[in-house]
């Protein structure tokens, strides 16, 4: 019960930095922070303590939920969950940290919600009933949905409706094919069952096995995002705060490519391979597509964020080459990506505190007064674009050396699409931190150093050592 103990805690100090809100105001970020960095210690304890053989996945809870319909609370992990709850918890942590001065009403809820979101991602990666799955992606998106709608920018509430419809829309695509798979699971035992190991053993109905896949891609690939399914990113990452882009770009993104793994590639393999030349070829259009997006924005965080669209067409170029090199290639890109766009947002909200502008039109010459936050930002900016030594560029090696190996074409349009990512990086820095001084700013304070540190190291540690990650998750095939 250690999963449902970290996620009811949660729950549980979210609610408390509420409540403690009433009293003292400034109490409540502390009792955010002081808890998530608690429980991610004891996560980390736990996994490194542990006994279990996580190669494969391990059942840690299985009680009766709703009788009737045969619904459980399921849970596993296996070294594929635990690695994206550490990216979870590490990301809590820097969300938290970037809000400190950023958000001075309501804190109390905002910290509540922020955890929340956090609890029902850490349920994300955890279930294994799927109907239970269902309900920990609903659980991430009303608390996103609100962080984007109150304390959001100019235009959040349009931004959050277009996040909510969006993700809405085709988890209710999802949710009928869940309903359908597990109508088949009775047709075919004789009892309905929302169970992924049943469902696993009974496989995928013939006939209408590849449209239930449909269902799941979808939803997952609106969640990625993918093109044609992206158009809600930008607006809602260019209008969040600061820690909700951490989160939406640093794991949120993240749950879209878990659940491609978990669920399209393992539950419908045959009809994965039927749609592999399609779904690579929506990954190339997202390479390129990103990339010229982004070097088009004058707003920062609008080309970060269109910067994603890019990095996470190549997890769906490497996901479906159904190789090793492909699979661990998508796994590091995940994990790197997570940590370079959480700092470039976390940037962005660094910039932004001082200047209290977003367009790129009123940055210039920051250097002269702020280096150290120059030569971080260099640094985050070049993992964006593959520098190697960084994480981002062993992930896409291995990406490309994958999709290489099973459709070159796709390979030489993602290739293009790296020489895209360090055309609009060096123009996100150079128009940043070079050129005549706008605006004297003040450097990285403590707080921001820290943050700034350890995300730089976690890249620099992977990028050195990807093996840490690989020997973790790799194995034969995705």
């Amino acid at each position: 019960m250690t999963i449902t103990f970290l996620m009811l805690s949660f729950v549980a100090f979210g609610a408390l930095a509420w409540m403690a809100e009433v009293f003292r105001k400034e109490t409540a970020k502390w009792i955010a922070l002081v808890s998530t960095s608690g429980l991610t210690l004891e996560f980390l304890r736990l996994w490194i303590t542990s006994n279990e053989d996580l190669s494969q996945l391990v059942v840690i809870a299985e009680y009766t939920w709703i009788s009737v319909f045969n619904i459980n609370y399921l849970l596993a992990v296996d070294q594929l969950s635990l690695t994206l709850l550490l990216l979870t918890f590490i990301l809590g942590v820097i969300a938290i940290l970037i809000s400190w001065r950023e958000i001075s009403e309501n804190q109390g809820f905002y910290y509540f919600c922020l955890m929340l979101t956090n609890a029902g991602i850490v349920g994300v990666f955890t279930a294994f009933d799927m109907f239970l799955f269902f309900f920990f992606w609903e659980v991430m998106l009303i608390p996103m949905t609100a962080l984007i709608a109150i304390w959001g920018h100019e235009n959040r509430l349009f931004a959050a409706l277009k996040f909510f419809i969006f993700t809405q829309a085709s988890s209710l695509l999802m949710l009928i094919a869940i309903i359908v798979f597990a109508y088949w699971h009775f047709h075919a035992k004789g009892a309905i069952s929302f169970s992924y190991f049943d469902w696993l053993s009974v496989g995928a109905p013939n006939g209408i096995g590849f449209y239930l896949m449909l269902g799941f891609f979808v939803a997952f690939a609106v969640k990625l995002p993918l093109v044609p399914f992206h158009s809600w990113l930008p607006d809602a990452h260019t209008q969040a705060p600061t820690a909700g882009s951490v989160l939406l770009a640093g794991i949120l993104l993240k749950t879209g490519a878990y659940g491609i793994i978990r669920f399209v590639l393992f539950l419908f393999p045959e009809a994965s391979r039927e749609f592999a030349n399609i779904a690579m070829m929506l990954g190339a259009i997202s390479v390129i597509y990103g990339a010229v997006m982004a070097f088009s924005q004058s707003d920062f965080k609008r080309l970060v964020a269109y910067s994603s669209i890019s990095h996470m067409g190549f997890v769906i170029l490497a996901l479906f080459t159904f190789s090793n090199n492909g699979y661990n290639g998508a796994i590091l890109t995940m994990v790197a990506h997570g940590l370079s766009s959480a700092a470039l947002f976390s940037f962005a909200g660094i910039i932004y505190a001082r200047l209290h502008s977003r367009q790129l039109s009123d940055f210039g010459g920051l250097w002269h007064s702020a280096p150290v936050m120059g030569g971080f930002a260099l640094a985050f900016v070049a993992a964006g674009f593959g520098m190697p030594g960084l994480a981002n560029f062993v992930g896409e090696f291995y990406s490309l050396v994958a999709v290489f190996r099973y459709q070159p074409l796709w390979a030489i349009l993602a290739a293009f699409g790296l020489i895209g990512s360090a055309i609009y990086g060096m123009k996100l820095f150079q128009t940043s931190f070079h050129g005549p001084s706008v605006s004297p700013i003040a450097d990285l304070d403590k707080r921001e150093l820290l943050l700034a540190s350890s995300l730089f190291a976690f890249l620099l540690l992977l990028g050195l050592f990807p093996t840490l990650l690989i020997d973790v998750v790799g194995r034969g095939g995705a």
